[in-house]
């Protein structure tokens, strides 16, 4: 575009230099005293070439008005089509109407009937649920072009519940990025709505740490893996969307593995937008164990609440602890409390990681990665880092072939 303005202004100039060209051709010049005997003989037989030095500078003045008008015709033409091109390009942003955010409109989100959903996942049977939710359940669905997808039924039930399907959908259809889950569709009817998602196949972190396998599918080298995809898909959010988001609900639970072990960040019904996360204007929600001290006592909401509970997961990770364990029926203990006398001290620290993958990783590498969880779950917030503070310290400690900077050295070698 910026060429083809260019090129017109060329023109212009041309256009505007032959006028005063054909307006003062054969003009003697003015200091002359004379005119020479060529100049004389050709006048002579061409009386319609001789001007007065008044008729020149008229035609001066027309050739200028000429020019000048054609020039501001072809600017305004110019400025038109970029202001067309422009809002063709990059289109006005959409409002959400539940909470007056703005952000750019992205992709298409596909809408289901219930009849598809209900025939994907085989009327919804038990054999199929893979999860379960805060206001219903997840079930695995094959879409009728073979596509693998999951499907969360949520039971209409609240007004709460209605506001989380919504802002899900609304955000999810606007972010795209390769560690946050993909929305394939979504329905809605009077008893529940539906979201349909990518299937994770690995199921959460939670259940890999946690579960049956008691996190023996994850080595030393694949959890630092997971924390770094996740830091990526809280570092997209927090400085990537235009206005950022701070998720509110970051935990293991909420992080999804596919077959690969790429770990996606799911569940947005809490999220929240920059500007809408006042003490006054949104409910205090999140998980106990992976909330930030200062929103849970004082409902003080920052992206730094987030890097807390991405901190937490780190320490799932590195300890194969749940944040909250239950002591007796009356005393529960948090993991951060727990952990943190000991995540400094370089000769407990060895005793206390994951079994699983004790004495498996670079006793360097290792008291690195409790130095950013410690700093993550500072209880004062201004002491925490940026999630892309957190994103850089990672990379260099996961290897190359699964996402990070590291070389490893054969052993054969």
């Amino acid at each position: 575009m910026i060429k083809i303005l260019h090129l017109l202004l060329k023109v212009s100039v041309v256009q505007f230099l032959c006028c005063v060209y054909a307006s003062t051709a054969f003009h003697p010049p003015a200091s002359q005293p004379s005119l020479s005997p060529v100049y004389t003989s050709m006048a002579s037989f061409s009386p319609g070439i001789q001007m007065s030095r008044g008729q020149v500078h008229n035609k001066l003045i027309i050739a200028l008005i000429i020019s000048s008008s054609s020039l501001g015709l072809i600017v305004f033409c110019c400025l038109c089509f970029w202001a067309v091109y422009r809002s063709k390009q990059f289109p006005k942003p959409t409002k959400n109407s539940e909470s007056g955010i703005s952000l750019p409109k992205k992709g298409f989100v596909q809408s289901f009937d219930y009849k598809t959903l209900e025939k994907a996942t085989c009327g919804f049977k038990d054999s199929n649920l893979i999860g379960r939710g805060g206001f219903g359940f997840v079930y695995k669905a094959c879409l009728d072009n073979h596509t693998l997808a999951a499907v969360k039924k949520i039971e209409n039930v609240s007004q709460e519940a209605k506001r989380e399907f919504q802002n899900e959908v609304d955000l999810l259809s606007k972010i795209h990025h390769p560690n946050i889950i993909s929305l394939l569709g979504h329905t809605s009817e009077i008893s529940s709505s539906f979201i349909v998602y990518e299937l994770m196949e690995k199921g959460s972190l939670d259940a890999q740490l946690h579960g049956p396998s008691r996190g023996s599918a994850l080595t030393w080298h694949m959890r630092m893996k997971i924390a770094l995809d996740t830091a990526r898909g809280v570092e997209y959010l927090h400085e990537r969307c235009r206005p950022p988001v701070i998720h509110r609900d970051i935990k293991s639970s909420n992080i999804l593995l596919d077959s690969s072990f790429n770990a996606k960040i799911s569940d947005f019904g809490l999220a929240v937008t920059n500007g809408m996360h006042g003490k006054n204007n949104i409910k205090l929600s999140g998980t106990l164990g992976y909330v930030a001290p200062e929103y849970l006592l004082d409902g003080k909401l920052t992206d730094k609440s987030d890097v807390y509970s991405f901190g937490v997961v780190l320490l799932e990770l590195l300890l194969g602890r749940r944040p909250v364990e239950k002591l007796s029926s009356v005393q529960c203990q948090s993991l951060v409390t727990w952990a943190m006398p000991q995540l400094t001290d370089r000769s407990k620290l060895p005793k206390i990681v994951d079994p699983v993958i004790k004495d498996t990783m670079d006793h360097k590498h290792l008291y690195q990665v409790a130095a950013v969880a410690v700093l993550c779950v500072q209880p004062e917030p201004s002491y925490r880092p940026l999630i892309t503070d957190v994103l850089h310290s990672l990379v260099p400690l996961v290897p190359v072939e699964l996402g990070g900077t590291l070389r490893l050295i054969s052993s054969s070698s």
